[in-house]
């Protein structure tokens, strides 16, 4: 019996021993506990950019286009989008009143030139009159009192024919006022540009100088797009690092992988107290028809320009993702939980990462592979 229970015993041990072996064994082959980084894209300005703000993409020249007469528009041959040249009209408002008043003040010029031509008629003959009466008085061949009137009669058709002169002039000018009220119900837009927003349609009542509420004070309003410009807030303690003209990289929310070139155009000699920021404006270096108004913009302000080979993105890592292997560079990625080792060759450092070849943005890489690290070892991401 004591014989049993001791080989029985032995039996247990040696199976405790095989399992704890088989357990280091599973330790060792298991997969290993990494850390992971991303390979993304950097721009080579980064390493020279001194600054950053955010801002908004705004026309230097825009205008809320109005008459300065009232009137219910009739027509109106602009939407949204459409571009617009210096002098084009883009609506009318109904003009039958005005249009009348000019009518009649242009008949009032014709009543006045024609009562000037009477008067000069009138004056001709009473300057004949007088011309024979100055022959005749001295003869006695006439009374004295008719040649008074005849002079009177002379002076008299002089001095209408100045008064008539003067009421022209003042026809003249009454037409032109009228004139100009027919002229402002035709709009037209002040610069070329591109309507970018419309507040009235055809019925609406235009009243610039009224804050009715079933009136419109503008037609549309039309930017030029060639004066496209960032407006970006700096905090007043780095503003010592702006200049104008200084050089800058534009990057806009809605055109992620494009950059901009742009140079500081000036700054607001003046700071807003709730943010404690100064306004900054950026000009675009060169016009790009994608750009609109009050698009999201980063700007970077650098310390010198982009040289042309440094305006494209290039592929960057950690540079502890990089080890030496065998004399070459290598990296390690990540794929369906096996890491696999790929040949790379590093670049410049931009920032706090290092430009690599061999990779491509997206790819998960490990971070600080160990020397046991090799290519298809299991791995598993170790959570931060």
């Amino acid at each position: 019996m004591p014989r049993r229970r001791r080989s029985w015993l032995r039996y247990v041990i040696i199976a405790a021993i095989v399992l704890a072996l088989i357990g280091v064994a599973f330790r060792l082959t298991g997969p290993q506990a990494v850390e992971s980084a991303t390979v993304t894209s950097v721009y080579p300005s980064q390493s020279y950019t001194m600054l950053n703000a955010t801002g908004y993409v705004v026309p230097q020249r825009k205008a809320a286009v109005a008459s300065k007469g009232q009137g219910r528009v009739e027509w109106l041959g602009v939407l949204e989008g459409t571009p617009v040249k210096e002098g084009q009209i883009i609506a009318r408002l109904e003009s039958n009143d005005v249009s009348a008043s000019l009518a009649q003040a242009q008949a009032q010029v014709k009543v006045a030139r024609a009562n000037l031509e009477l008067q000069r008629a009138e004056l001709k003959n009473a300057e004949v009159d007088l011309k024979r009466y100055k022959i005749l008085a001295p003869q006695g061949a006439i009374p004295a009192t008719q040649y008074d009137a005849a002079l009177a009669r002379f002076d008299k058709a002089k001095a209408s024919i100045n008064s008539d002169e003067a009421a022209i002039v003042s026809a003249q000018a009454n037409a032109q006022a009228a004139q100009v009220a027919v002229d402002q119900t035709v709009i037209r837009a002040p610069f070329d540009g591109v309507v970018i927003e419309k507040h009235a349609n055809v019925g609406d009542n235009i009243t610039p100088f009224s804050s009715a509420s079933d009136s419109k004070g503008a037609v549309v309003t039309i930017a030029d797009m060639k004066t496209l410009e960032v407006e970006a807030d700096v905090a007043e303690s780095n503003i010592a690092r702006i200049a104008v003209d200084q050089p800058c990289e534009i990057q806009l929310d809605a055109l992620p992988d494009v950059r901009f070139a742009g140079r500081v155009s000036r700054i607001v000699p003046t700071v807003d107290r709730s943010k404690a920021t100064v306004l900054v404006k950026v000009r675009f270096v060169d016009r790009d028809a994608r750009v609109l108004p009050d698009m999201s913009a980063k700007v970077a302000f650098l310390s010198k320009p982009v040289p042309p080979g440094e305006k494209k993105a290039v592929v960057a890592v950690q540079p502890s993702a990089v080890v030496t292997r065998d004399g070459k560079k290598v990296v390690y990625t990540i794929e369906h939980d096996s890491a696999r080792e790929l040949p790379v060759s590093t670049g410049e450092r931009i920032g706090d990462l290092v430009a690599v070849q061999g990779v491509k943005p997206g790819d998960v890489l490990v971070l600080v592979p160990g020397d046991k690290m090799k290519d298809g070892a299991k791995v598993t991401v170790a959570k931060k």
